[in-house]
């Protein structure tokens, strides 16, 4: 082999890295962005949904951090809270969700798509973040497999679903809705628990219920919000595959160490 042909294979090979490391960056930040977009266009869409979003989120990593989830998976549940509801801005539920009576048996399944409508939404990042799609197609799923939209059951909904299913439902009892008012803490309490072992996974419901978490989470339903956008992205690279951005999001007011640490179990 004359000697400088492993010299010019070696910078060529060096070439064909870097466009590929360069062709990686562009679509991680590509899907950063997107995400960027669809959380403007929730807020855009209806102020509502955004406020209860963000709650959802305060109250997830509340949760999440309770189980001692990593900070990898902090962020995953918290993502998927921001985003669980993005399937309700679709064109055709828009006008059901804002009508002030209650809902017909019809719009009701009409409302029970936005899971798989919201999980169709996020589909062009579900290579970055498939755990993103799985967590808000499965956050109507029950624990006793009586949810929807594909019916699973116990620990075959994912970790990530089964506790924003929890945050999402205190948050809808605890806030007002177009046809009743908000109710209180107690309450919200009393339905969480109410559905233990049937709709919400025990352990979680459990964890959630104990005096030292559900003190955080009554804490931080007294805490102001700002608006939504992204803190900033951090890049990991793999050898042979696209990570994305693994996002933070600030849309907290205050670190979040300004509520207690939450490390206690019942």
């Amino acid at each position: 082999m004359p000697p400088l042909l492993p010299l010019a294979l070696g910078a060529s090979a060096a070439v064909v890295a870097l466009h590929q490391h360069q062709a990686r960056e562009s679509a991680e930040r590509l899907a950063a962005a997107l995400l960027e977009t669809l959380l403007n266009a929730i807020d855009a869409n209806d102020s509502q949904t955004g406020a209860h979003v963000r709650r959802v989120a305060r109250y997830s990593l509340i949760l999440a951090d309770a189980a001692d989830l990593s900070p990898t998976e902090q962020r995953s549940v918290e993502r998927i809270a921001l985003f669980h509801d993005i399937g309700k801005i679709h064109e055709a539920l828009f006008d059901i969700i804002h009508e002030p009576a209650k809902l017909s048996p019809e719009e009701r399944r009409a409302i029970a798509t936005h899971p798989q409508k919201g999980a169709d939404v996020l589909a062009p990042v579900d290579a970055f973040y498939p755990d993103l799609r799985l967590g808000v197609l499965a956050h109507h799923e029950r624990w006793d497999g009586t949810g929807y939209p594909r019916g699973l059951k116990g620990e075959d909904i994912p970790f990530a679903a089964r506790l924003v299913a929890i945050t999402d439902t205190f948050d809808a009892v605890t806030h007002r809705r177009r046809y009743r008012a908000g109710r209180d803490s107690q309450k919200g309490a009393d339905v969480i628990s109410s559905g233990c072992g049937s709709q919400f996974d025990p352990s979680l419901v459990d964890l959630f219920l104990c005096p030292p978490v559900f003190a955080c989470v009554k804490h931080a339903m007294r805490e102001p919000f700002e608006p939504l956008r992204l803190e900033g992205e951090r890049r990991t690279h793999r050898a042979k595959e696209a990570v994305a951005p693994d996002l933070e999001f600030r849309w907290r007011n205050r670190p979040r160490t300004a509520s207690p640490t939450v490390r206690a179990r019942s």
